[in-house]
């Protein structure tokens, strides 16, 4: 008696994969975004031993003349030449005579004490150590409440008093003069030595690449899709064997 054996069959799905095109590409956004700051204060110049030894190699002439002869007195005869100068203007008045002298001697003063930075000549002398100082911070080395910086510290305040007197205490012709003052005295402080006020300043990117959304690489992922309409694979009892 013959018997016909049948083979079992094992069907297998067939997956078919296949490239997604619409993938989303991986956006990355390098470095945050800038932020701007109101007012930031910044050190400049260094304080370290090499520095100092830089800037003692040679004698900084254009700090040493604020301790010569005759510098102390040349404020006062500035401020009178200026005084008599703006009086010869026809039709000035006494009151706005003394505003524009205080105006223009703050302004000088403190373009030339605490804007203007480096030194003029012979720079490469001192490798560039004062490139960042203003002439406020060069004088005496830097040091605090000397002979100097004390004179250069009470003639704005005296020719201040002496507007102020001379505008008949004008309400606001003083409010023009002492905003002026403060101006050129805040920067003559110690706890602003070698620091500088920046407004609106754009913060520096981080440089850390941030990814904004997840993604995938440009040539796609497999993804399964359907399951194939096509003849399932059969493995016969044979192939077990």
């Amino acid at each position: 008696m013959s018997s016909i054996l049948t083979s079992p069959t094992l069907s297998v799905p067939h997956l078919s994969f296949e490239s997604s095109s619409s993938s989303s590409e991986l956006k990355v956004r390098m470095g945050r975004a800038r932020s701007s700051s109101i007012v930031k204060v910044e050190s400049v110049g260094d304080d370290s031993q090499e520095q100092e030894q830089d800037e003692g190699v040679y004698g900084n002439v254009n700090a040493e003349w604020v301790n010569r002869k005759g510098a102390w007195l040349i404020h006062p005869v500035l401020i009178l030449a200026g005084k008599i100068v703006i009086d010869t203007i026809p039709g000035m008045k006494q009151e706005i005579s003394w505003l524009l002298t205080n105006l223009l001697y703050l302004g000088l003063s403190y373009l030339m004490f605490h804007y203007v930075t480096g030194i003029p000549f012979q720079s490469d002398l001192h490798s560039g150590a004062y490139d960042d100082l203003t002439l406020w911070e060069q004088i005496d080395d830097g040091a605090q409440y000397t002979p100097a910086k004390k004179w250069l510290f009470c003639v704005p305040i005296a020719l201040f008093l002496a507007a102020t007197h001379y505008t008949h205490y004008n309400p606001w012709l003083f409010a023009i003069n002492v905003s002026a003052l403060i101006f050129v005295l805040i920067p003559k402080l110690p706890q602003l030595h070698r620091q500088r006020l920046r407004f609106m300043v754009q913060d520096n990117a981080s440089g850390m690449a941030t990814p904004v959304t997840p993604g995938f690489p440009r040539s796609g992922s497999l993804t399964p899709t359907t399951l194939s309409s096509v003849p399932p694979i059969v493995i016969t009892e044979e192939q077990f064997r």
